[in-house]
């Protein structure tokens, strides 16, 4: 099979901007995850649904932070594949 350059590249950018976009929605996930988890250690109480929460809203609160940005990585990548066609 003979793929085309643009279209492999307009993949590529899609998987990059979507992983710069996700990556900070994650990382407050797993830092919560782990101050949740060093602190069950310490105080011996090892309820798994207990981090559930914390996360969730660690999540939501950076997700609502950085909408400026992310709308704006999605107008930039939205327009440079519009520019292409």
């Amino acid at each position: 099979m003979v793929y085309d350059e643009s279209s492999i590249q307009l993949i590529r950018d899609a998987l990059t901007v979507t992983l710069k976009i996700a990556a900070p929605l994650l990382l407050s996930g797993m830092i919560i995850g782990l101050i949740i988890s060093l602190i069950q250690s310490v105080t011996s109480i090892q309820d798994q649904t207990l981090t559930f929460v914390p996360k969730l809203i660690g999540v939501i609160l950076v997700a609502i932070l950085l909408l400026p940005w992310i709308i704006g990585r999605i107008i930039v990548f939205t327009t440079e594949m519009l520019q292409l066609f």
